[in-house]
């Protein structure tokens, strides 16, 4: 008799998982022989399963990553060496939250951005907030913020996110205004958020990527002195899938 408008009262309350799960409890001949509190404690699982798994889709939704990429689909090819024990350090995502940068290095192809959109989605697993941008797109989006007016709205928004993504940091000299907007963004997150970087460069290399060298300064002093280092090395990734796309169509 009370079924039904308990499945409707679940439904309303926006309760969906722990009302499947009760129908299905209903359906299970098994479930019958568990104590109340198990049952209960089953129905109330589901829920909070179901919960933190719509949180962690909205969350790497969000973070706009290049590629949808998992900490545990991180290849370890032969001919391509990194520190795997820092590694699997870096996906706890503990890192994240204790506000530490990561810098990423190493020549083009070797998988730098795959590893960081890897880590971004670790720690959007962990309920922390990721945002990915090339710097270049990051830039752009800040000119155009400045001149319709959204721009302490677009900070806003990037100021909150636990861990930043740069990807392919260098690959064209930083003016002085451009200098200015990155070291505003960095400077409000120095030591409370973290920022990963990607870069073809050295980090040997970095200061003479900015026009302006006291500019440079002020933005590496808030990156490199809190940041792990990962550095990869090897052929490129793209250029060995090609070879053994060639191969395994030779072989046909």
């Amino acid at each position: 008799m009370l079924t039904n408008p308990t499945l409707q009262y679940l439904r309303q309350m926006k309760l969906g998982a722990m009302a499947d799960a009760y129908t299905q409890q209903l359906q299970d001949p098994n479930a019958q022989s568990l104590t109340f509190e198990e049952r209960f404690g089953l129905l109330v699982d589901h829920e909070w399963v179901n919960r933190q798994n719509h949180r962690q889709q909205r969350l790497i939704r969000e973070a706009r990553l290049k590629i949808n990429a998992a900490p545990e689909e991180i290849e370890n090819h032969v001919s391509r060496t990194l520190d795997h024990g820092l590694l699997r350090s870096l996906t706890t995502g503990q890192w994240v939250q204790a506000h530490h940068n990561l810098i990423l290095v190493g020549p083009t192809g070797v998988g730098k951005t795959f590893i960081a959109c890897a880590l971004g989605t670790a720690a959007c697993r962990q309920n922390l907030n990721v945002r990915y941008f090339r710097v270049s797109k990051l830039l752009q989006e800040s000119l155009i913020a400045k001149g319709d007016g959204s721009y302490e709205r677009l900070q806003r928004h990037i100021r909150k996110a636990d861990l930043l993504i740069l990807d392919d940091w260098g690959l064209a000299p930083m003016s002085v205004p451009e200098s200015r907007d990155l070291l505003d963004l960095l400077d409000e997150r120095t030591n409370t958020h973290s920022t990963c970087i990607a870069s073809q460069l050295p980090v040997e290399l970095w200061h003479e990527h900015f026009v302006d060298p006291t500019l440079a300064d002020a933005i590496l002093d808030r990156i490199v002195h809190n940041a792990y280092k990962l550095e990869i090395n090897g052929e490129s990734m793209r250029k060995l899938k090609s070879s053994l796309s060639i191969e395994d169509n030779s072989g046909k």
